[in-house]
């Protein structure tokens, strides 16, 4: 290997100037709508990171730990999806797109499920619930926001330029997840939400 016995560094100084590149190559401002769309999807990508590392942190009971494998499992699906929705974002060629990573109405399927199997164990909402509770569950709700902001950018993308729907549809069906995973963490950590009161 050429590059055996070196360090390799993640400065370039290309970007000094206030421009990235995408995909394809094309060099584009950091203020540009995509970058700030897929640097959000990025931002929720390591929110996400921090929220496993919550869980582990304090979700240790012996009896929960199939449950919290099972968890972990799905949220590292998620920032492996995460991943393949922003490839996509960073991209504007056409015809790259077809050798990218897709998103499928699929994994938003799998979402709804998921989130259908969580609320059976839920009590009923009869009250807006102020983020919070378990420190888990705050950084749920962390996640819920961060995903919020990357929908807005990327509709706001799609003004400009072509967007899947498929990747809106996910992104809109995850921060619906990570509200209701925020309500099951607290369930299983046997934390009361804290609500509303207006």
């Amino acid at each position: 290997m050429a590059n055996e016995g070196k360090a390799n560094k993640v400065y370039t100084r290309v970007g000094d100037a206030g421009q990235t590149s995408l995909v394809s190559g094309t060099r584009v401002s950091k203020a540009d709508p995509r970058l700030e769309a897929y640097g959000t999807v990025d931002e929720l990508n390591s929110a996400i990171g921090v929220l496993m590392a919550e869980i582990r942190r304090e979700l240790k009971t012996p009896a929960l730990i199939p449950a919290i494998d099972d968890l972990l499992g799905t949220l590292t699906s998620i920032q492996m999806e995460l991943f393949n929705l922003g490839s996509r974002l960073a991209c504007e060629k056409e015809e790259m797109l077809a050798s990218l990573p897709g998103v499928t109405a699929e994994r938003s399927r799998e979402l709804e499920l998921l989130m259908d199997r969580y609320s059976e164990r839920l009590a009923p909402l009869k009250n807006f619930i102020l983020p919070g509770g378990a420190a888990c569950a705050a950084q749920a709700h962390m996640a819920r926001v961060i995903c919020r902001r990357a929908e807005r950018a990327c509709v706001h993308l799609a003004t400009t330029a072509p967007i899947e729907p498929t990747l809106l549809q996910y992104l809109n069906r995850l921060n619906d997840y990570f509200f209701v995973l925020a309500r099951h963490l607290n369930r299983i950590m046997g934390v009361e939400e804290p609500i509303w009161d207006p």
